[in-house]
């Protein structure tokens, strides 16, 4: 008997050594099968849009990502905000690129939100890089750079000068509603994931089309309301990913879910944590 006392607790230490692999392997292929979880301009249905705010909030919430949109002012400095001008969400009036990072870093971007949000800034690039790298995914979207030339570069810069242009798990990736602006992006930054953004004009997108994108982008994301089963299963065929925007309703993103995307881009990280597949 005390010979066999230590085989069987030899084969239980045996087992042991196995069971914790299998285990990890099933959490992490359950998380595989979720859905990306991109919390646009940050969480933005619950702070104001681009603002740190927004993006702490989308922290809080374990989003996977945060959208954010990238300009350029006039002394050519990199700011996270959406609108081409400062008139719907700050106290200022005019075009972002008329105005020097002084003059727009005294704006209020908060208050329009909600009176809790008063003072809130409108940050730059760096600050958003530097506060939520390897803390969360960030989606970054070049926003008009037909407007700021030499924008590509100047995030490249920002991303090679934080030894960021090899991401891990691709949790860095840039896009753009301007697919040329893409197409240098992805020359300067070749291991760094892209994606086209796509409006309801690209409803009738061919499977041509499709292969082209597919030269230089990772992502095919397009306004939700073009998805389509069919689509879905085209854009996986060429091999890239699908991220359709923007998500503000719960029916919404059940349907995206069922029509097996990839992501999905949404004002509400809580819609997408509670369908099933992402429990």
């Amino acid at each position: 008997m005390r010979r066999i006392f230590p085989i069987i607790l030899m084969g239980v230490v045996f087992l042991s050594l196995f069971e914790t692999p299998v285990f990890a392997m099933k959490e992490n292929f359950s998380k595989q099968q979720g859905v990306a979880n991109i919390a646009h301009r940050g969480a933005s249905a619950h702070a104001p849009e681009n603002t740190m705010a927004a993006f702490e909030k989308a922290v809080d919430m374990k989003a996977d990502y945060i959208e954010i949109d990238v300009q350029m002012t006039e002394d050519e400095e990199l700011i996270a905000i959406h609108d081409t001008t400062l008139n719907r969400t700050t106290d200022g009036r005019g075009f972002v690129g008329d105005f020097t990072l002084e003059e727009i870093r005294v704006l209020d971007a908060g208050s329009w939100f909600g009176e809790e949000f008063a003072g809130e800034q409108i940050p730059t690039f760096e600050e958003v890089i530097d506060a939520y790298r390897g803390k969360i995914g960030i989606l970054i979207e070049l926003k008009s750079p037909e407007l700021y030339p030499g924008i590509e570069g100047k995030v490249a810069d920002v991303l090679i000068e934080r030894n960021m242009q090899h991401p891990q798990n691709e949790k860095i990736i840039i896009q753009s509603f301007n697919h040329e602006s893409m197409q240098v992006s992805k020359e300067l930054l070749p291991n760094v994931p892209h994606g086209v953004l796509a409006g309801m004009t690209w409803a009738g997108v061919t499977n041509g089309q499709l292969a082209e994108f597919a030269t230089y982008a990772d992502y095919f994301n397009p306004n939700m309301n073009i998805v389509t089963d069919e689509l879905v299963a085209r854009v996986h065929a060429t091999g890239m990913d699908i991220y359709p925007y923007t998500v503000r309703v719960q029916a919404e993103a059940d349907r995206l879910f069922n029509l097996d995307v990839d992501g999905i881009i949404t004002d509400y990280p809580e819609y997408v944590y509670k369908h099933p597949a992402n429990n």
